[in-house]
């Protein structure tokens, strides 16, 4: 019927009523949006991500170098922590402290006691003092290539009377690290006296 109010088969079927929620927006398109940012996101810290695990990548194997260990050893997991270990003048077993983390918070906290303790003996063996343990445990990537790339020299265990070294193969030497000796002639100094 032309004109009138009968709607043919055409008609009924493509009719949309107004919805309640429809804000002129589609909801495709939110959530397209949504999705692009998050992955913008997602893309940028990935990259940034890889950056940073480069620098520290190539600040460790510097550091492993100027030690006298093989560079290679620090992209190893787990056998990199034995060397570095070794290089910091501990015994390689505080690594099993590690497993620790597996109970929560006292885990945590000790694993967190077993990274601050590393990062001081490491420090100490390149000749470094407190103030470079707090930047090898906020800082690690720069305070890595510093250690690395700078003028740092590795003196080993630099504070101990005692140095405790992994050999490789199990075994563990102990031995005592010769003290300054000073003058036990004093003849010359009580001459004035």
């Amino acid at each position: 019927m032309k004109g009138g109010y009968i709607m043919d088969y055409y008609d009924y079927y493509s009719y949309t009523s107004p919805s309640y929620y429809d804000y002129g927006y589609d909801s495709v398109d939110t959530i397209t949006t949504i999705g692009a940012v998050l992955g913008a996101f997602l893309g940028f810290f990935i990259i940034v991500g890889l950056v940073v695990g480069i620098l520290q990548l190539a600040g460790m194997w510097k550091v492993y170098t100027k030690a006298g260990e093989k560079g290679w050893k620090c992209i190893i997991p787990i056998y990199n922590l034995v060397i570095l270990f070794k290089i910091s003048g501990l015994s390689p077993w505080i690594i099993f402290g590690y497993l620790a983390g597996i109970i929560p918070f006292i885990g945590w906290i000790v694993c967190l006691g077993i990274t601050i303790y590393q990062c001081n003996a490491l420090a100490k063996s390149f000749g470094k003092d407190v103030g470079y343990t707090v930047g090898l445990i906020f800082l690690p990537t720069i305070f890595y290539m510093i250690l690395g790339f700078g003028k740092a020299e590795y003196i080993g265990n630099g504070n101990a009377s005692t140095t405790t070294s992994y050999q490789g193969d199990g075994v563990v030497n102990i031995s005592q690290r010769p003290q300054d000796e000073s003058p036990t002639n004093n003849d010359e100094d009580n001459s004035n006296l």
